[in-house]
């Protein structure tokens, strides 16, 4: 076999090494994956519940000043720090823990997770209603950008009798034309396996782009189908009656400040 430096003995060495399973590449890196996984999914977990949190709540998730110098870097990272607290293992394994580029804390992060959430109780909408009918309720506005937005609620009586209003998607449209309006409505039903012919309900307010006897939305709609009963939109109604009142009763002279 030669001496020990001989080039057999290096060669019987390294098949021996290669012989040996538990040091083989594969299973070292197949090891090390599945100790990362083990990590990611922990890393994971938390994030969801500090998600689910909020989103129940309804608090915002940013905050002003989230570089790691500030006292407050906004609710999500903060209630995720308050729950890293409480574990060393999900404590070594988050934050600055975590690799620099997987901290889960970016804001394209944290909207994925709210989009995944909006998903879910899309899907339970749907299986909610079934193959029942339900209501349409609308509203379009303009945002801080200008930029319009259309505002789709769904109202239907779920298996147990209770009624129910669900939103279900806020549309950017380019113009509040009846039929730009249709044509959004159209697409987020369709998108999510609904269809003109269940609704049985209109809910708007008195626009003539929205209620319009000629060319609303109230009418195009009615010609895909005409059991769909149209109700003025009583928030919108109540809203009327309240500023009519402001408007006649207003600050009158010499009237006296109430404290």
């Amino acid at each position: 076999m030669g001496d020990v430096d001989s080039f057999h003995n290096k060669a019987r060495e390294k098949c021996e090494f290669l012989m040996r399973e538990k040091q083989a590449i594969n299973v070292v890196l197949r090891r090390q994956t599945e100790v990362e996984n083990h990590k990611y999914k922990a890393q994971l977990h938390v994030s969801i519940i500090v998600v689910r949190l909020l989103l129940k709540i309804g608090l915002p998730f940013g905050g002003h000043d989230e570089s790691v110098n500030s006292e407050n870097r906004g609710l999500y990272i903060e209630v995720l720090k308050a729950i890293r607290e409480t574990s060393e293992y999900i404590f070594n394994n988050t934050l600055e823990s975590a690799p620099k580029n997987n901290q889960l804390i970016s804001p394209k992060i944290q909207k994925e997770h709210v989009q995944f959430f909006a998903q879910e109780v899309l899907l339970s909408t749907r299986e909610d209603i079934g193959q029942d009918v339900f209501a349409l309720l609308v509203d379009e506005s303009s945002d801080v950008s200008k930029k319009e937005q259309m505002a789709i609620v769904l109202g239907y009586v779920d298996s147990l009798g209770f009624v129910k209003e669900i939103f279900i998607g806020l549309v950017h449209v380019k113009d509040t034309s009846s039929l730009t309006l249709k044509n959004a409505i159209n697409e987020v039903l369709t998108s999510n396996k609904l269809s003109f012919s269940k609704i049985r309900g209109q809910g708007y307010d008195g626009a003539s782009n929205m209620r319009g006897e000629c060319n609303g939305l109230k009418v195009l709609i009615l010609q895909e189908n005409d059991t769909t009963c149209y109700v003025h939109c009583f928030a919108h109604q109540l809203q009327l009656v309240v500023v009519a009142v402001a408007k006649k009763h207003g600050k009158r002279k010499g009237a006296k400040r109430l404290v």
